[in-house]
């Protein structure tokens, strides 16, 4: 068998080896830059590199419509608004969010809308440039902002919602403590995008990023616990699936408070095609008590700002100093630089992905959650719901009920009375939620999802988001709806949606051809890898008209070889093996002439392969 390469990241880089990137973080006087002329500059749409770069960290990407050809690109911008732990908003906040979407986010078919994240981040897309600084003004007022919101720094921290009702672990506000402690200085915002300060919280203590900030962006997740309606036992959450962050912190209970913070270092999901690249879980780390969980992410991030790749920027991410220098390489740098905590609680389980949907109960007040399902977290009035009116409306109609993002790109409506619930759910029926094709909503679709993906990702090089409605219909119409399997689908390898944690991930690898990846679950539990044995990478190109058919060959794989209807399709996977799949797939009529179109085997770090990495 032959040698697979394998990633060469320069730990630590010197700085004359630095990239074009770090430069022009290093020379922009603290993320300023020209971002306060070349935004008021209408001479032309677009930024130059240098702009570019920065605006990433103040949370607007520069984009261009793909639909369309030519010499000439329709230069547009996607806004992302930072909304830790998933937020809460208040009607007036809502209605100020979805207001200037309706100013600024209208489409080529005349629609606005708005779009929830995996991250819990709300994003604007189809902003064009006069557009950009009365959107972000908008946006503060709200008490929210776009700082953070991309960029080589501390992204959005993602904490479960429902944890903000819990009577021992917050998550929720632990994700809202961090992103503040993380937050870049907001003075060079403010003054680019002339923001009011009052808008502005400024922390007692804060992280001191370095003039040339981080290598790449960095992820934060807290996951949380909930008590079993029926035994009254706690659960583990791990809704936000913390383990595909650069760190993820799940509690500890003991006698039911919090004792500590398990952390994961290392996890990531992005991928660079043609170059060697992983996606991977993160590993267990260290156990911290809640008084030196600061000081030890802290200690973190400064580890990889300091050690991280500054010359390859597909490097850069903490994923790839973990493989480099190994996790105990990692305890000591931390160690070093003050922070204390014991080793990892072996085979801890930071539990399965719970997407609270319906109805839950909240333990602080007695007040009640209802978990609304939307599809690809597109909110936007169409002929399959008019979800994006819904949503301020519900606020509207029942006063004191808030909204929060989760990390699955839904709705969670809090502080709903016992009264109320029955109201609640009829007021969602005119604006035709829940149904889809005149049909409720099926178990496959509710599990499912992608990311944005073409026309409006700049990254992207096939449909997601427009895709994935019409692959559950087909999936439908041949009798899976019913299933309680996931898939996921990504416009690229940078699989923003997470497809490779769920049962069945296709991932865009040019138009209108995907890629497989199998060995995750739906309950997020496991990392999934490309269909390989090693030598030969199958199914690296499935046409889109095919796509459904394969995925249809796979689930009848499924029902033909579990064990009982508990074991899920990872699961059978992962016990039948890579082979007997395989072999299935070179003898079925179906797919059999796919298998023949093999490319070389991917990189996949030792302990990865269709496992649990742990």
């Amino acid at each position: 068998m032959r040698t697979l390469d394998a990633p060469e990241p320069l730990l630590p880089t010197p700085e004359d080896q630095f990239g074009e990137t770090e430069r022009i973080k290093m020379q922009s006087n603290g993320v300023r830059g020209n971002l306060h002329a070349d935004f008021r500059d209408q001479s032309r749409d677009d930024l130059d590199e240098a702009s570019e770069t920065l605006a990433k960290s103040h949370g607007i990407y520069l984009e261009y419509n793909r639909a369309k050809t030519g010499r000439e690109k329709d230069w547009m911008y996607m806004i992302r608004i930072s909304v830790p732990g998933g937020g809460a908003f208040t009607a007036p906040q809502w209605r100020a969010i979805n207001d200037a979407a309706d100013r600024y986010t209208v489409n080529p078919d005349g629609k606005p809308s708005i779009r929830l994240t995996t991250r819990q981040n709300i994003q604007f897309h189809w902003v064009r440039k006069p557009d950009i600084i009365p959107m972000v003004q908008a946006v503060a007022a709200t008490g929210f902002f776009t700082l953070n919101g991309c960029g080589d720094n501390v992204r959005n921290i993602m904490g479960c919602p429902l944890s903000r009702f819990s009577k021992v672990h917050n998550a929720h506000e632990l994700a809202r403590k961090f992103a503040l402690y993380f937050r870049l200085p907001a003075e060079p915002h403010v003054q680019v995008f002339e923001i009011d300060t009052s808008f502005i919280q400024t922390p007692d203590q804060h992280y001191a990023y370095a003039d040339k900030l981080l290598n790449r962006k960095f992820k934060f997740a807290f996951s949380a616990v909930h008590p079993d309606e029926q035994t009254g036992r706690w659960r583990h959450d791990n809704c936000v699936e913390l383990r595909t962050n650069e760190v993820g912190v799940a509690p500890i209970l003991e006698h039911d408070q919090v004792a500590a913070y398990q952390v994961y270092l290392g996890g990531g999901q992005g991928e660079k095609f043609n170059k060697p690249t992983f996606a991977a879980l993160g590993m267990p780390f260290g156990v911290f008590t809640p008084e030196q969980l600061m000081p030890g992410l802290d200690a973190i991030v400064k580890v990889h700002e300091e050690y991280g790749d500054r010359k390859n920027r597909h490097w850069a991410r903490l994923k790839y100093v973990v493989h480099a220098k190994g996790v105990q390489w990692y305890r000591d740098q931390v160690r070093a630089r003050g922070a204390e905590f014991a080793l990892p609680v072996p085979g801890f389980d930071p539990g399965p992905r719970m997407l609270h949907h319906g109805w839950t109960k909240q333990p602080s007040n007695g007040l009640w959650a209802r978990g609304v399902f939307i599809e690809n977290g597109r909110l936007i009035d169409s002929d399959n719901g008019r979800l994006k009116a819904m949503s301020q409306h519900l606020l509207d109609a029942f006063p004191g009920v808030e909204l929060m993002t989760t990390p699955n790109q839904d709705l969670l409506y809090v502080n709903i009375p016992e009264a109320a619930k029955r109201d609640f759910d009829a007021a969602m029926t005119p604006f035709g939620y829940g149904t889809r094709r005149g049909k409720a909503y099926s178990t496959l679709r509710v599990l499912s999802g992608a990311c944005v993906g073409l026309p409006t990702c700049r990254l992207a090089t096939a449909d997601s988001e427009q895709f994935e409605p019409t692959l559950i219909d087909q999936l439908e119409d041949l009798g899976y709806g019913d299933v309680k399997e996931s898939i996921g689908i990504t416009g690229c390898e940078r699989q923003c949606f997470r497809p490779a944690t769920k049962s069945i991930a296709w991932i865009g690898q040019g138009p209108q051809r995907y890629a497989l990846k199998l060995g995750g679950s739906e309950d997020a539990r496991w990392q999934g890898q490309w269909l390989s044995d090693g030598e030969h990478w199958y199914l690296p190109q499935v046409p889109r008209d095919e796509v459904a058919a394969v995925t249809a060959v796979l689930l009848e794989y499924h029902r033909q070889h579990r064990l009982s209807e508990a074991e899920d399709f990872g699961a059978c996977f992962r016990r039948t093996g890579v082979t007997q799949l395989l072999d299935h797939l070179k003898q079925h009529p179906t797919t059999s002439p796919m298998m023949e179109k093999t490319r070389q085997a991917p990189f996949v770090p030792e302990g990865h392969a269709y496992g649990q990495c742990s």
